[in-house]
C-alpha cells in the first residue's frame, strides 16, 4: 500500500445511489463509507480538484433503475466549473460516456476513485483509467460492496470486506492503493467548463 500518496487532480465518486447506501439494503457500514466519501468530496471541492459523479442507469425493476428514489445520488452535487454529474450503463465509467472528453478537458493526469461496488463499477472504472494511463489511487475505507453469497459447491459467503479486498488486488501493482481516504490530497485542475450530462 502507498502511505502517503501525491496530491490528485480529480476525484470519481461512482454509483453512490440511495439504494446502495441508504434504507432497506445499504452495502455494510454504509454511514462509514458515506463519512469517507463526504471527507473527499469536500477536500476535493477546497482544492479546485475535478468532481465527477457518476450515476448509474439500472434496468427496469432494479434498485437503481432511472427516475426511481433508489436511483438519485445520496451526496449533493454543487454546480460549478469543476464538478459534474455522469450517467452511466455500464460497469466502466468510461464506457459510452463523456468521462475521458471531461478529464481531458480538465487537464487531469492523477484520479482518485471512491464509491460502490468495489468488484463492479469501482474496479472497472479504475482498471480503465490505469488502461488509459493515468494515475488512479483508491482509498481502501472509501469503496464497499455486499457479501457475495454462498454458492453450492463452489464456495461459502464471501464478506464484503474480502471481496473489496480482492478487488483491490485484482487491479495489479499499478494502482496506489492507501489505507485511509484521509490521507488522499488534492489540487487544482484546469478549470474547464464542464457539462452536467443528466438528463430528464
Amino acid at each position: 500500500m502507498t502511505p502517503f500518496p501525491a496530491p490528485v487532480h480529480a476525484l470519481i465518486v461512482v454509483d453512490v445511489q440511495s439504494a446502495f447506501v441508504t434504507g432497506g439494503n445499504p452495502v455494510p457500514d454504509a454511514p462509514r463509507l458515506l463519512d469517507r466519501v463526504d471527507g473527499l468530496v469536500r477536500r476535493a471541492r477546497a482544492a479546485g480538484a475535478l468532481v465527477v459523479h457518476l450515476q448509474n442507469d439500472g434496468p427496469a425493476g432494479q434498485p437503481d433503475e432511472p427516475h426511481t428514489p433508489g436511483w438519485e445520488l445520496h451526496l449533493p452535487v454543487l454546480d460549478g466549473p469543476t464538478e459534474t454529474v455522469i450517467r452511466k450503463s455500464e460497469d466502466d465509467g468510461f464506457e459510452d460516456t463523456t468521462l475521458e472528453a471531461e478529464l481531458t478537458a480538465a487537464g487531469v493526469q492523477a484520479l482518485a476513485v471512491c464509491g460502490v461496488m468495489s468488484e463492479m463499477c469501482v474496479l472497472a472504472t479504475a482498471r480503465r483509467a490505469l488502461e488509459l494511463e493515468y494515475r488512479v489511487v483508491l482509498p481502501h475505507d472509501a469503496h464497499a460492496t455486499y457479501d457475495i453469497p454462498a454458492a453450492p459447491e463452489i464456495s461459502e459467503t464471501v464478506p464484503a470486506a474480502m471481496a473489496s479486498r480482492v478487488a483491490e488486488w485484482a487491479l495489479g501493482d499499478e494502482v496506489e492503493i492507501i489505507a485511509r481516504a484521509e490521507d488522499v490530497t488534492f489540487t487544482a485542475t484546469r478549470a474547464a467548463p464542464l457539462s452536467d450530462n443528466r438528463t430528464a
